[in-house]
């Protein structure tokens, strides 16, 4: 497998490399030089999730990683469903919720950790990621007690959740979690900053599992064929999913999913009050606006990391940006939106009720719409709570995370203070 980085496209590097170094020049994307296509997709959708995921996951990567390993990365890392609901007449949920810590970032964190451990060469490993709050957790459980590897995470203050927190904060061990004073933003930059220091990069081996892993991105495109192969035959005609969105990695793979050869007719990228690609798409003008915090604190992003991958690959495929459908939901519609559910019979948080209302809005006559659900209601638990005024009992992963205490550390968003942290706590 070849990529390019792209920023500059004369940066080349293959799988391995890509998965090791995370970033190339000048921060750029890694992306694929070539997509395979699947001309029978039928007969894929025919097989079990892990099966056909290799078969997919095979194509992309090519020989560079044995089929027979990879198959053995594959069923190590998805070794939970991801069931299709029925909410309504022509919409579905997508449930990505039933992995380790009951978010979608278990399909892309567990993958990469199989990933990692498979073309690592000898030395240090530091994995170093920014979180807005699932990606945290995913990662930090999938690479939990690997010999060698050190996982630091950074995350807002104050601005996940109580139990998003609980979940990662309580391991200990290889991983370490940095409460940083600014919004997740600023955790990004930080983030940036240490991938432009080629000093600290090679004395603590660094790395990282955001979504701009390419690893992690990968592995989200099989849970979409998942989605339509639990479909009935005459609801996958004329499909339009619609996918919460914070830094993009989810719709990327999922455009990927339609480039390779899903039928999906168009997707909706779903945003909160941090709307900088909405309005991208109708002005045509690039402004971010400064983050906002929101009930749906995963998508509280203003600088979407992976929005160039999205251009990138609607230039490949020579489709229109036109053709994607995007829309804002502020936290007094995704409260009535939540309600509105609930009185239907479906319990969901404000992720999936942002993706849920922007798709009913969306979604013309003879559609049929499948939006995704990226975290348990749990992970929500305060506000679903208050909103619903219903109890949400806790998962055990949940539960016995909530009893243990916090061992994070709280620091300034100042990337001097987070280096000499770095090269003084990982060693």
């Amino acid at each position: 497998m070849n990529l390019y980085n792209i920023k500059y496209p004369e940066e080349q590097v293959n799988f391995a490399q890509a998965v090791r170094q995370g970033l190339g020049k000048d921060q750029g994307l890694f992306f694929p030089e070539k997509l395979p296509y699947f001309a029978n997709v039928e007969e894929l959708l025919a097989l079990p999730l892990v099966e056909r995921s290799q078969r997919i996951l095979s194509a992309i990567i090519g020989d560079e990683i044995p089929a027979e390993k990879l198959a053995q990365m594959v069923a190590n890392a998805f070794t939970f469903p991801a069931p299709v609901a029925k909410v309504e007449e022509n919409i579905y949920a997508l449930e990505l919720f039933h992995g380790p810590t009951l978010a979608f970032k278990d399909f892309g964190g567990r993958f990469m950790a199989q990933a990692l451990a498979a073309v690592r060469k000898d030395g240090k490993i530091t994995i170093l990621t920014a979180t807005s709050g699932d990606t945290g957790a995913a990662v930090a459980h999938a690479f939990y007690g690997l010999e060698n590897i050190d996982v630091v995470i950074l995350y807002p203050k104050g601005k996940i959740s109580v139990l998003q927190e609980k979940l990662f904060c309580t391991l200990g061990g290889n991983i370490r979690t940095i409460a940083i004073e600014g919004d997740f933003d600023a955790c990004q930059a930080l983030v940036k900053q240490a991938f432009d220091d080629q000093e600290l990069r090679e004395a603590i081996g660094l790395n990282s599992a955001n979504s701009i892993n390419i690893s992690r991105l990968l592995a989200q495109i099989c849970y979409y064929f998942e989605a339509v192969a639990q479909l009935p035959a005459e609801k996958r005609e004329n499909l339009v999913v619609s996918v919460p969105s914070g830094n993009f990695g989810n719709l990327t793979a999922g455009l990927i999913a339609k480039a390779i050869g899903l039928p999906i007719k168009r997707f909706i990228a779903s945003t909160n009050a941090n709307d900088t690609v909405p309005r991208y798409l109708r002005s045509h003008q690039w402004d971010p606006y400064p983050t906002v915090a929101t009930l749906s604190n995963a998508m509280d992003v203003s600088r979407p990391n992976n929005w160039p991958r999205v251009e990138e690959l609607f230039r490949r495929q020579q489709w229109s940006l036109n053709e994607l459908h995007s829309d804002s939901v502020t936290d007094a519609e995704t409260e009535e939106t939540l309600q509105a559910m609930y009185a239907k019979g479906y319990v969901c948080e404000p992720h999936g009720a942002i993706a849920y209302r922007v798709l009913k809005n969306d979604l013309s006559e003879g559609e049929t719409g499948v939006f995704l659900c990226t975290a348990h209601p749990a992970k929500f638990k305060e506000s679903v709570e208050r909103i619903l005024d219903i109890e949400v009992p806790l998962p055990e992963a949940l539960a016995k995370h909530n009893a243990l205490p916090l061992l994070s550390t709280t620091m300034p968003a100042d990337f001097a203070v987070l280096r000499n942290y770095l090269l003084s706590a990982v060693k």
